[in-house]
């Protein structure tokens, strides 16, 4: 069976036993702080097992797209390496909230494998949870009796916590587990050694396919074990691990999940893919590599999540880097690469993930962009590695922070390129220098947080904010949040107007009324579905009745920007053509901002076309038509948009501004009719990313200030030029004499540096081979330099030119030299500016050949050419 057949098999087989077949979660986790990526079948359930959400089925199945990079599970070391490790994976699992549970989870997995898969019997072990003294939890004996019914006592093992009690994280629903392993060796080598001794082994042919999940209880921030209110059943299977024993082969690479790929990457490469699992294979492990990480990053990518310096985008640049590390060091591919095998990928995808084949052109520009830009500074790392001074072979932590924070290498790579020569990377160090910036840089949002305190049982937590703006409520629960040594509350109400951030949408800020005592609510955020207020105190009594109010001017302005933010996405697509998808927003009450796909960047015409369109939508007056509670089929049907990488319930709301123009899923809250948004102005367009584009605009009063700032400018510009009747035509001139008197300046300083070449030969001296001049001059262009360096370079070989000025009270520092100086002596002018700057209290850089520095101490001019002159004296020894 190929892939797609044994997936589809899966499903119609628990759709056969009355469960619900759903899509997959967007990869990227959504309003969870607890985990970024999807990284099990079950974290979209997460609010069921929970009981804060209630589910559309009490049985159900998918096939639910996964990441393990980062955090408790992480895979990223493993791939490539071994046969059964990769990032990206799909997880086919069924679920039980409440309904069913150990009996018949185990029956039907028995059944699926044995009897619909045909697997061998002979080849399947079982393990089940030992118990823990620690947790207090009992050694599973139902299970173990459940699995008496299909399995000999011989083959169920008994494991521990690391084995056989799963948790998605270091909190939240989780319980003890029995896990299926495959034996899927050659029957000789099965006779030499029993496959039950290497259960749990790290055998790569002795291996788990199938993990259930009882799930029982609630790991508490305190570590505690809390039980569920309901027992739910929760398993996964990975897809890849399926394929390679119903395939017969050895390794998750060799099926056709992951055959096309590699197929092309030996095309494109003209290197053979041998399938060896050797530590040296490097071509092969390469090969795999790519393989997986491109499947990573175009999941990741497609789902909303662009390449970033932070966060979940910062994961995805470290994939997709250690993907080019691998082609450019081991395939001998040295130009962008990666982007070609998304074609391949969207089609195997096609049916499954429709999203990836819908967004092709964008994925392909986007990682093609990030090659570009890793390949450049891949180079320049590679080059810093080599020139590295290793002691005791191990790479200092502070240079391994330097090759991250300055070219973007993550640790992983340095460790690799260590690695090929022997050497260690000081972890702890890295680490510390890492910690150094992030307080720095003020970016550790490590947050302590308590458990939540209960006030009312089994609540039903109500948004009405679409149409009141104050509610009378209790609140159900609370916690303590403390970050970055700041202390603050989280209060969930059973009713609230307070819109919680998504979709783009800034979170309410208001006031919590208890009695006379006002709370300020700073910030409204999502956690899970919960809707969560930040406070900076509690009040007194917190378990009296709640008046929430928010603030509704800044609701009314933030609705003027989300309305316009549909207007503006409709109009896009007038303009520049149905490719154009929102790539995300940013609505609040001072401005809007909007990306989304698209390759070149806007004319102006356009810019000002689309402009012209949504305010003629505002004029229109046009009414919204809000729909709530429409099932999704029905809203996909009508052809509302839909974007990618959301999350969407089996109902939506659909939002409509013109039946023929803006039709939008959509939480957000919006205007009544378009005429209330007032004036529309765009004031920026921008790229963000290889084919994402940014557009920022005001609306209303902000829009009007815009317009008058604008207008008041133009004003003093007349003025300034002397009210000209033709403003045209008379900044234009005034740029032609200004580009007159430049060429003057150019001239003049050719002049000067002739000039002074006479004057400053006389001060060359000779240090061996080389000739050396250092001193200050009054020039200070650095046309004038240039002309200075090039003309005594035509007098003396080997000329290092070190030359010092001031300008308006600053230093300014310039080293120049001949190529022939930086391939014999090894020297840099980029290297020497960076060293000696310092003593101008200033900083620079440049080229091997040139380059410039700054600072604020012309006292220092003459240290600096001082200490240039022994670093030439140095490197003119050594030779």
């Amino acid at each position: 069976m190929t892939v797609n057949e044994i997936r589809q098999q899966f499903l119609d087989f628990f759709e056969g036993k009355e469960h619900k077949i759903v899509s997959s979660a967007p990869i990227v986790n959504q309003n969870d702080p607890t985990l970024m990526f999807m990284n099990s079948g079950m974290a979209q359930f997460k609010d069921y097992f929970l009981g804060n959400e209630t589910p559309s089925a009490a049985r159900i199945a998918d096939t639910q797209k996964c990441l393990r990079v980062s955090g408790k599970h992480n895979d990223l070391e493993d791939v490539g390496r071994d046969s059964y490790h990769q990032t990206m994976f799909e997880m086919l699992g069924n679920w039980s909230f409440g309904d069913y549970f150990k009996e018949e989870a185990i029956a039907w997995a028995w059944e699926l494998l044995t009897e619909v898969y045909k697997m061998d019997k002979d080849r399947l072990y079982i393990t089940i949870f030992e118990g823990d003294q620690e947790d207090g939890v009992a050694a599973d004996e139902e299970a173990f009796n459940l699995w008496l019914k299909w399995v000999p006592k011989d083959r169920i093992i008994r494991a521990g916590k690391k084995d056989n009690f799963w948790e998605m994280g270091a909190q939240g629903p989780c319980g003890p587990c029995s896990e299926i392993h495959i034996d899927i060796r050659s029957d000789e080598e099965r006779k030499k050694v029993d496959g039950k001794s290497l259960v749990n082994e790290d055998h790569p042919l002795v291996i788990e396919i199938w993990n259930l999940v009882f799930m029982e209880f609630n790991r508490m921030a305190d570590g505690s074990l809390v039980p569920l209110a309901n027992k739910c059943i929760d398993t996964g299977m990975g897809l890849e691990r399926l394929c390679m024993a119903l395939q017969g082969k050895q390794s998750n690479y060799d099926t056709d999940a992951f055959s096309p790929l590699i197929e092309l990457i030996e095309k494109e490469s003209g290197k053979k893919y041998t399938g060896s699992y050797d530590k040296d294979a490097s071509e092969d492990i390469a090969m795999r590599v790519i393989a997986d990480h491109v499947r990573a990053v175009a999941l990741v990518i497609a789902d909303g999540q662009r390449p970033d310096n932070t966060g979940a985008g910062y994961v995805v640049r470290r994939v997709l880097r250690r993907a080019v590390r691998y082609y450019y060091s081991f395939l001998d591919i040295q130009e962008p690469f990666i982007y070609k095998l998304i074609p391949t990928l969207s089609n195997s995808f096609a049916k499954v993930f429709p999203e990836v084949k819908a967004q092709e052109k964008m994925l392909m520009d986007t990682i093609k962009g990030e090659e570009v830009s890793f390949l450049r500074a891949l180079e320049r790392g590679l080059k810093l590695f080599g020139d590295l001074e290793v002691k005791n072979k191990q790479v200092n932590g502070q240079d391994a922070f330097k090759l991250f924070d300055t070219f973007g290498f993550p640790f992983d790579l340095t460790c690799l390129l260590a690695e090929e020569k022997g050497w260690t990377v000081d972890e702890k160090g890295f680490e510390a220098a890492l910690l150094v910036q992030k307080k720095n840089s003020q970016q550790d949002a490590q947050k302590d947080v308590s458990d939540w305190q209960e006030i009312l049982e089994d609540p039903t937590v109500e948004f009405v904010g679409y149409t009141e703006h104050q509610a009378r409520a209790k609140v159900v629960k609370y916690r303590k949040v403390v970050a970055k040594g700041k202390e603050q509350y989280q209060i969930v109400l059973n009713k609230t107007p307070f819109y919680a951030e998504a979709g783009g949408q800034v979170g309410d800020t208001g006031l919590l009324w208890f009695g006379e005592e006002k709370i300020p609510v700073i910030n409204t955020k999502k956690e899970n579905n919960l809707i969560v207020h930040w406070v900076k105190e509690l009040p007194k009594n917190i378990a009296q009745e709640v008046r929430a109010e928010i603030n509704s001017v800044k609701r009314a302005l933030t609705e003027k920007n989300h309305s316009v933010a549909h207007l503006v996405h409709a109009a896009l697509g007038q303009v520049l053509g149905t490719h154009v998808q929102q790539k995300g927003s940013f609505v609040s009450p001072d401005k809007m901002r909007f990306d989304f796909s698209h390759s070149t960047k806007m004319t102006e015409e356009e810019l000002r076309e689309v402009e012209d369109i949504v305010n003629a939508k505002i004029r229109e007056n046009i009414v919204l038509r809000e729909q709530q509670n429409v099932p999704i089929d029905e809203a996909r049907a009508s052809g509302a948009m839909m974007l990618f990488g959301e999350k969407y319930g089996e109902s939506v709301r659909i939002i409509t501004f013109g039946e023929n123009f803006s039709k939008e899923l959509c939480g957000g809250c919006h205007v009544g009719a378009t005429g209330e948004i007032g004036l529309f102005k765009l004031v920026a367009e921008t790229s963000i990313a290889s084919g994402i584009r940014r557009v920022e605009a005001l609306t209303g009063a902000a829009a009007v200030a815009y317009v008058q700032k604008e207008l008041q400018l133009l004003a003093d510009i007349r003025v300034a030029l002397k009210n000209p009747k033709d403003l045209n035509k008379a900044l234009q001139d005034l740029l032609d004499s200004n580009k007159k008197l430049n060429k003057d300046l150019e001239k003049m300083a050719v002049l000067e540096a002739q000039i002074a070449k006479d004057q400053l030969k006389k001060e060359v001296v000779k240090i061996g081979d080389l000739h050396f001049l250092g001193t200050t001059s009054t020039i200070t262009s650095k046309d004038g330099i240039k002309q200075l360096s090039n003309g005594l370079g035509q007098e003396f070989d080997n000329l290092v030119l070190v030359l010092g000025g001031t300008n308006k009270g600053k230093a300014l520092l310039t080293v120049a030299m001949d190529k022939e100086v930086v391939a014999k002596y090894g020297l840099s002018a980029g290297n020497i500016i960076k060293a000696v700057s310092k003593e101008i209290q200033g900083g620079g850089g440049g080229q091997p050949i040139f380059a410039t520095a700054g600072g604020k101490n012309p006292a220092g001019l003459e240290k600096a050419i001082a200490l240039a002159k022994q670093l030439v004296e140095d490197a003119a020894q050594k030779v």
